[in-house]
């Protein structure tokens, strides 16, 4: 079992910087892929960022160019940092992985989400 350890987040106001860290513990042989998904009012949720193990990084449209996404291998963790936030960045951030677990299968998990609200 894998369990996605999520902190960061809250209110902001607009202009300011974001910080998300999130965690991977449990029992498995590796983390592959770590990423973001995010879900604004009334829009689906959407993919955001993710880092492969190598250091690849993809991000979406609304991401890139204020958004940074990061990992620590050793502690199996994502960061996401975002500056010159904007109220429609507001929306629920979920922590997203795809781990090698120790029954030889891959597995995608997601966090519960972090609630980011942006205000003007």
């Amino acid at each position: 079992q894998v369990q996605l350890v999520e902190s960061g987040g809250g209110l902001i106001q607009a202009g300011g910087s974001l910080s998300l860290s999130c965690e991977a513990t449990g029992n498995f042989f590796a983390v592959n892929r770590m990423g973001w998904h995010r879900q604004t009012p009334g829009n689906q949720r959407e993919h955001f960022a993710t880092m492969l193990k190598n250091g690849e990084t993809e991000y979406s449209v609304s991401a890139a160019g204020r958004f940074t996404i990061t990992r620590d291998n050793e502690k199996n963790a994502v960061y996401l940092q975002g500056r010159d936030l904007r109220p429609e960045d507001t929306g629920v951030y979920f922590c997203t992985t795809r781990v090698y677990e120790k029954d030889f299968n891959y597995r995608n998990y997601w966090s519960q989400g972090i609630q980011v609200t942006v205000s003007s």
